[in-house]
């Protein structure tokens, strides 16, 4: 079984981190995330840098103790978000050869985001998977900017590499070293994207995460995601950033990525969208339970039958029903529930497969 050693234990391989982008996954605490089987996290520099600052997490133990999370955290450079806040909105942001000047919103003072304030903040944080500040592009973007995102993403790894060497050596010989993870750009264009990961191997990072938008209109994964897996050697660890959907997870798995990320599972659990498993052997035969339906006010069952999540052991589809109907919280606690479980299953099934 393929594992990554971090500074808060060991990772098995493959592994699905919800995202806590402000420090929480939503509805839920971190002794429900243990009892999902959750192994990590994902939170967000740009806004935890934000609200409340991470001087003020670093103030009170750093991320894990302030979080009161005990396994891996990896954290996101904001770079997407940045780059999210300066796309047709020259106001709110822009790119620049150093980095991101951005405002979270009108009427904010301008902050600015460049490879060694990403490291720093990440540091200050005490994550266990740091990214590089990268440059992301919409893929219709003309070639120009294409390249342009490349250029920036390689020559911004360099610089955090750079400054993460620094973090490393002034924290001490006492405390386990962080991961670092290249984030690899180049939209559709194959040449595009062999050059940058080509470039990001030869300044050497712990691991590569995929950039760009990995999803097509179709709904399924664009062609890049494999290119970048065939691209990358097959002993790094992949990220899969963004992807999310049950079968891109299983897609992408089967690719070669070995993390992945995304709001999906929680917010999908949040507009009443459950996932279930319609068979005990595959990882592939799943479906969703939209359970706002009437049809679902008088179902005696569980979500799904053999799960072992506090919702399924407890309450009936015909409750969940009824407490989304009265909007109360816990409704959104159950269903985020359900589908962390269902998705720390999934990865065991697909971690089964690969034994």
């Amino acid at each position: 079984m393929r594992s990554l050693a971090t500074a808060h234990g060991e990772l098995r391989l493959p592994a699905f981190f919800p995202d806590a982008t402000r420090g929480v996954v939503r509805t839920i605490g971190a002794e429900d995330l243990e009892a999902c089987g959750v192994q990590g996290v994902m939170v967000n520099v740009l806004h935890l840098g934000s609200k409340p600052g991470g001087q003020l997490v670093a103030s009170v133990g750093g991320i894990h103790a302030f979080m009161g999370w005990r396994g891996p955290i990896a954290s996101d450079s904001g770079g997407f978000q940045a780059y999210s806040l300066a796309t047709g909105r020259p106001k709110l942001g822009q790119v620049t050869p150093d980095g991101f000047v951005y405002r979270l919103a009108k009427g904010q003072g301008k902050k600015t985001l460049t490879p060694e304030r990403c490291i720093q903040q990440q540091f200050r944080l005490g994550t266990d998977i740091l990214f590089c500040l990268d440059h992301c592009t919409h893929p219709s973007a003309p070639d120009h900017e294409q390249r342009e995102s490349v250029e920036h993403t390689v020559a911004w790894a360099e610089r955090c590499k750079a400054e993460f060497g620094r973090c490393v050596e002034k924290q001490g010989a006492g405390r386990p070293r962080p991961l670092l993870f290249a984030v690899v750009q180049g939209g559709a264009d194959a040449a595009l994207r062999r050059t940058c990961a080509e470039r990001l191997l030869d300044i050497g990072f712990d691991g590569f995460g995929f950039g760009g938008w990995p999803i097509g209109d179709d709904g399924q994964l664009v062609d890049a995601v494999g290119m970048v897996a065939k691209l990358v050697p097959e002993h790094f660890p992949k990220h899969a950033l963004g992807i999310g959907k049950p079968e891109n997870v299983i897609a992408a798995h089967r690719l070669g990525y070995d993390l992945f990320d995304c709001v999906i599972p929680t917010r999908d659990a949040r507009h009443q969208r459950l996932y279930v498993f319609t068979a005990s052997d595959t990882a592939d035969s799943h479906a969703c339970v939209y359970i706002q339906d009437e049809r679902y006010a008088r179902d005696e069952r569980p979500v799904e039958e053999g799960c072992d999540c506090l919702c399924c052991r407890r309450y009936s589809r015909a409750y969940l029903h009824h407490v989304f109907r009265i909007n109360d919280p816990l409704a959104s606690r159950l269903a985020t529930i359900h589908n962390l479980r269902f998705y720390a299953r999934l990865i065991a099934r697909l971690r089964a497969c690969d034994e």
